[in-house]
């Protein structure tokens, strides 16, 4: 049974359709990325599972129970890491923890050992006397984690949990939610980052006009797509004839020729890379570096979408 089922969700806006009979169900266990251009429907999806946002038609359930604003036994199961920093700056570290927890663990004994656990999971214990306003926007991030998931909930909304971080704080957001995933939360995921995408997630939903446009696992989806492997050339000069007949070899669909510099995308096909260098070779063009990439979930993202995903 999924943990979040959501079935023919419909939201509208006066006459703007934000969710159109969206489907997603996320598993037990999953890091579940949902991805989207901005206005895509995320944020609307989020806050209906939430039972934040009233809907116009569908159905969702979270751990198999419909989904109401008074659904408190489920909402205590679940934490939101929003966006928006959302901490009161007249608090310490270690207070604002334990104000969020306190929201849920009544018992202060058993609260007390969450919010210790939870400030040293994001790192902060050389910060628990400190304002918000003292710590940088990577550890503000962390203390935002830090009140979303202190009470160890089982389902962990996380709202571009790494926007505007430092590196180091990055990849320490990002390990620690893989750890919380281990240790059995399941994790739902939105971000602009792809990188970060391809890294964590086990499935990976992409939404545009308040619809699901494609879902699976990254290698799933590239294997949905058109795109094979992408081929820059540098330092090479060609005739327009030449390019036409580069343009014409087996399994390019689409070729680039700017600044002395060549971009082939290739159909999935064996020998892409070795066809356009016997090409050269048996012209004798010479060439500079030469790369070849597999398709990233960028290219997944832009063929399936149209656009490309940004801050």
């Amino acid at each position: 049974m999924a943990i979040v089922h959501i079935e023919n969700l419909v939201k509208r806006y006066g006459n703007f359709v934000a969710l159109d009979h969206l489907n997603l169900d996320i598993e037990k266990g999953e890091i579940f990325g949902l991805l989207g251009p901005n206005g895509s429907g995320k944020s609307t999806t989020i806050n209906c599972i939430l039972s934040l946002l009233k809907y116009d038609k569908g159905t969702i359930t979270v751990f198999g129970k419909e989904m109401q604003p008074d659904t408190y036994e489920s909402k205590a199961k679940i934490g939101i890491v929003q966006q928006n920093v959302a901490v009161f700056d007249q608090l310490s570290v270690y207070e604002n923890v334990d104000f969020f927890c306190g929201l849920y663990i009544k018992d202060k004994k058993k609260r007390k050992e969450l919010v210790e656990e939870a400030i040293q999971f994001v790192g902060l214990e050389d910060f628990k006397k400190s304002r918000p306003k003292k710590l940088s926007g990577g550890l503000l991030r962390r203390l935002n984690i830090a009140c979303g998931i202190a009470h160890k909930p089982e389902l962990i909304i996380l709202d571009e949990p790494t926007v505007a971080v430092d590196p180091q704080s990055r990849n320490k957001i990002l390990t620690g939610i893989q750890e919380l995933n281990r240790n059995g939360a399941t994790i739902i995921y939105t971000s602009h980052y792809m990188e970060e995408v391809e890294q964590i997630c086990t499935k990976v939903a992409i939404i545009d006009h308040g619809r699901c446009l494609a879902i699976g696992t990254t290698e799933e989806l590239k294997a949905m797509i058109k795109t094979g492997d992408t081929i820059t050339i540098e330092a090479v000069v060609l005739k327009e004839e030449q390019i036409e007949e580069i343009r014409e070899l087996p399994h390019v669909y689409k070729l680039t020729y700017e600044e002395q510099i060549l971009k082939i995308k290739c159909n999935a096909g064996k020998h892409n890379l070795a066809r356009v260098l016997n090409y050269l070779q048996d012209r004798d063009i010479p060439f500079g570096r030469v790369f070849s990439e597999l398709p990233t979930l960028n290219d997944v993202f832009l063929e399936i979408t149209g656009t490309e995903l940004r801050d």
